[in-house]
């Protein structure tokens, strides 16, 4: 293993994946006994669908700790996504991007959504399997609240809202299947470069709120947002537009 690739498989405060609960859920999943396409598959789909998609207090939280909340969104999904695969010896690595926020509009509203940036801080996983680098990123969109949205927007093809920025809202390349996978892709305004792991993204880049709007989020906003989320989901949420 040459230093590079070491630095790929190795753990960090936040990709804490020697936790106890998480070594505990890839023994019960029994992960390491699957070849390293189906192991990725496995995790991927883990990530994506039982991590329901939501807002956690911030983005640089350790993976034990989105475990633990049994929700995140792109970057706090993608970090505990990253240690999963660490330790199961799969290579990965961080690539940032700025998005813009319009593509959150629907999941986040009112208040939330006027004290956002312009640009939000994302980011997706680039995972090494089969000898190529492959780029995850439909992993942030649960697939109840995926169905909720297509159900709510039948005809959408190219669309733009509610967590989403696809151009087939319908058939989107969430699907594991061993290729790229995008869910917000098409909201992407900058690329920030790759990173070794999403620590030094974090003190590089910072997060997207800071002083009193950071407080304001993490006490009382993404409470009501979550909510919000929750609602989408089930269906009940109130009718907006999301295509682009």
């Amino acid at each position: 293993m040459t230093p590079h690739t070491e630095a790929l498989s190795s753990p960090s405060p936040l990709l804490d994946f020697e936790h106890p609960e998480i070594q505990r859920l890839i023994r019960d999943r029994r992960w390491l006994s699957l070849s390293e396409h189906e192991r990725t598959g496995r995790i991927y789909d883990f990530v994506r669908n039982e991590i329901a998609f939501g807002y956690n207090e911030r983005d640089n939280l350790p993976a034990s700790r989105v475990l633990a909340d049994g929700m995140g969104q792109c970057n706090t999904k993608g970090t505990l996504l990253m240690a999963l695969l660490r330790a199961t010896g799969i290579a990965c690595r961080l690539h940032g991007f700025t998005i813009d926020k319009a593509l959150q509009k629907g999941a986040v509203t009112g208040m939330a959504y006027h004290l956002a940036p312009a640009e939000i801080v994302h980011s997706w996983v680039e995972v090494q399997v089969d000898g190529q680098w492959l780029n995850l990123e439909g992993f942030i969109l649960d697939q109840p609240y995926l169905h909720a949205l297509q159900q709510r927007f039948p005809e959408a093809r190219s669309f733009s809202g509610f967590g989403a920025a696809t151009p087939n809202l319908q058939s989107p390349a969430v699907e594991w299947r061993g290729t790229h996978t995008y869910i917000q892709k098409a909201g992407i305004c900058q690329d920030l470069g790759v990173y070794v792991n999403p620590d030094s993204f974090y003190a590089q880049q910072g997060g997207n709120l800071s002083g009193v709007k950071s407080w304001l989020y993490r006490h009382i906003i993404r409470k009501g947002m979550n909510r919000n989320v929750a609602r989408i989901r089930l269906g009940s949420a109130p009718p907006a537009r999301g295509q682009i």
